[in-house]
């Protein structure tokens, strides 16, 4: 039996070289892992005795040979297949080895030299025909399988099915491989593809999902270098599937606006926001905004969380606090809360532009929601520059809520969020019920256009001062010639903000 050994990650490769060697396999190799397996002290084939050709091109052609392929693809069980081998002297590989170049490790280089020199291609292709041929051929690309594999060698019980798992294992890998170098160039030309690769690496299996009846796991794309990405949980239990997906919407409110931002979040839509002159004012107005819903939500802060505002988290409970940094004073006060994560976020990468929903076999892409409003005053009075202010925050932190949505704010603070309804005017109706808040001066922000002019007069009722809403209404005149009649200023953005 030959086994084909060429492998960038060595972990692991001696208790399988020993192994394989003591139940009296051949070992054929290439470059560094023959090296290596010479240093270990044992024998092995150099692959240019199997092709006899030397490797060439700096060693992009080394295991592209009818020797190679034909002693891996021929059917055992087909007799003109082992016709041919013998008439051509092809010795079969009964094993492949094989992990490849760190291509989305390449990525980080920015270089497009390096990085193309990094796509593998005598790897994927000796994968892909021993995992074609898994019925002869076993097919290693995890090194975690080592130990079963020669356990099952030497009980005699390496099995179709289990051949099967390995060739599945072997078709994900490349197949992953492939969608991150497709991705690359897709981003690198601005190629608009008929197709849709997105290589997910698993990080870890998660509890359970949005219920404890549902399972689920947690995957990072490893093209993408965001904030979310590269979180580090410094403090607290596993993050759960809940928890990541509130934790997303936290960070990109606060990322929205920049440092000192802080956004609380509930149910994956925000329930307090606040962008001050200081991260602790910023805390302070969110918490104060909504003090109930905040309650055991999680909170984004853009900046480096200290000492005192720390000792203002400990005083309720709160599943997650995200930040850019925190000082060792607030380490040490936050951590004496046993049930708190506390997450490192850098703010500064990038995030990802692409937003992706997967319904029943169908998959819904577009472009993240980054366009910029507008600024067209419709009405007869003109919103004051603190107006304009709050006003452009409002409309940021409305493009996060789901809809229908509406954001009353004041001072660059929400006073109430409204959300997830199926009328316009339910959304504003629930902030004047449930908040229990002094509107008057306060500007209110709208996701859509309003088909009515109800909004508009319950916005006077709350002695709300300034709206925002992207028009296109047929009935846009209405709701200006109500805003008129009532001394409202409006702003049309000429934007939509839609999330569902």
């Amino acid at each position: 039996m030959r086994a084909l050994i060429s492998v960038t990650n060595k972990d692991k490769l001696d208790y399988l070289v020993k192994n394989l060697k003591e139940l009296g396999w051949e070992i054929v190799s290439t470059g560094g892992t023959l090296k290596y397996i010479n240093e270990l002290g044992y024998q092995a084939i150099n692959i240019e005795d199997v092709t006899n050709f030397k490797e060439i091109l700096s060693g992009r052609v080394k295991t592209l040979s009818p020797y190679i392929h034909g002693g891996i693809l021929y059917r055992r069980d087909n007799q003109d297949d082992v016709k041919t081998v013998e008439e051509e002297n092809i010795k079969p590989i009964d094993m492949v080895v094989v992990n490849l170049y760190d291509f989305m490790g390449a990525l980080s280089s920015k270089d497009q030299d390096n990085i193309i020199e990094h796509i593998d291609i005598g790897g994927p292709t000796l994968i892909r025909a021993a995992a074609k041929n898994h019925k002869d051929v076993l097919v290693l690309t995890d090194i975690n399988d080592y130990e079963e594999v020669i356990d099952r060698l030497k009980n005699k019980t390496d099995d179709l099915k289990f051949r099967q798992k390995l060739a599945a294992k072997a078709f994900n890998l490349t197949s992953y491989y492939d969608a991150n170098i497709s991705d690359y160039f897709n981003k690198i030309t601005g190629l608009d593809s008929k197709y849709l690769n997105i290589g997910l690496e698993k990080i870890e299996d998660l509890r359970y999902g949005e219920n404890p009846s549902q399972k689920a796991s947690l995957y990072k794309e490893n093209s993408v270098n965001s904030y979310l990405s590269n979180l580090e949980i410094l403090h607290g239990k596993k993050m759960s599937f809940n928890n990541y997906n509130d934790l997303n919407v936290a960070i990109e409110i606060a990322a929205e606006f920049g440092e000192n931002a802080v956004a609380a979040i509930k149910h994956a839509t925000p329930c307090a926001v606040s962008f001050q002159d200081s991260l602790l004012e910023s805390y302070k107005k969110a918490y104060e905004a909504d003090s109930t819903s905040i309650f055991g939500g999680i909170v984004a802060l853009n900046g480096t969380v200290d000492e005192d505002i720390a000792n203002e988290i400990s005083k309720i409970f709160l599943e997650i606090v995200a930040a850019k940094d925190f000082t060792d004073k607030a380490l040490e006060i936050l951590e004496k809360k046993k049930n708190i994560r506390l997450v490192k976020i850098d703010f500064d990468l990038e995030k990802n532009d692409r937003d992706i929903k997967y319904l029943n076999g169908l998959v819904l892409s577009q472009e993240r929601d980054n366009a910029e409003d507008e600024y067209h005053v419709v009405t007869e009075k003109a919103p004051s520059e603190k107006e304009k202010e709050d006003l452009l925050f409002a409309m940021k932190v409305v493009k996060y809520t789901k809809s229908n949505a509406i954001v009353v704010a004041k001072d660059r603070t929400t006073l109430g969020i409204g959300g997830g309804e199926t009328s316009r005017i339910w959304a504003l109706d629930n902030i004047k019920n449930h908040y229990d808040k002094d509107f008057e001066g306060a500007v209110l922000a709208s996701d859509a256009f309003f088909p009515f002019d109800d909004c508009v007069s319950l916005a006077s009722e709350m002695k709300i001062s300034s709206i925002i809403q992207p028009g296109g209404s047929l009935k846009d005149e209405d709701s200006i010639k109500k805003a008129n009649e009532l001394g409202i200023s409006m702003v049309f953005s000429k934007n939509r903000h839609f999330r569902h």
